[in-house]
């Protein structure tokens, strides 16, 4: 299913959308796009594994570029090799035409998705009972210097 990004809907859900949701829609559009891949892979349609994985791997470098190591360095090096590592998998598999290698990032892929919608689930439940984060819990950016003007983010593009 094709996501029409000039569609109102999806339009107003994009723009409402908290941080962790739209992490949540890169994911979740990452796996979908290899899914598609993988599929078009057993039926020989060597254009729609291309689309389907270049689609995914744009997200990945996307997922990459939105980490904030300033906040949690470490946690952003990890997740940086994590991604890099789903992102050559999926070259690799693709050239390969290696199904194996797929799914293995697609796995993968399930498991960041899966954990992220637990931390969501638990900043939700602080949130709601006031409680500050958990101990090991990425903790928030500092504050800017009055002085600095706060940079501008880029725009997210989500293309289906």
């Amino acid at each position: 299913m094709a996501i029409d990004i000039n569609n109102p809907y999806f339009r107003t859900k994009v723009m409402t959308a908290s941080q962790e949701e739209l992490r949540l829609m890169l994911i979740e559009g990452a796996l979908r796009f290899m899914r598609e891949g993988r599929e078009a892979m057993t039926r020989r349609d060597w254009e729609g594994v291309y689309n389907g994985f270049s689609q995914a791997k744009a997200i990945l470098i996307e997922l990459i570029n939105a980490l904030r190591p300033e906040v949690a360095p470490e946690l952003c090096r990890n997740l940086s090799s994590l991604y890099t590592y789903m992102y050559t998998r999926l070259t690799e598999g693709s050239m390969q035409k290696d199904i194996a290698a797929v799914d293995e990032v697609i796995e993968l892929m399930e498991y960041d998705r899966e954990t992220w919608l637990l931390l969501m689930d638990k900043l939700a439940k602080d949130k709601s009972s006031g409680a500050t984060p958990a101990a090991g819990a990425v903790p928030a950016p500092a504050a800017a210097p009055a002085a600095a003007p706060a940079k501008p983010r880029p725009a997210l593009s989500i293309q289906g």
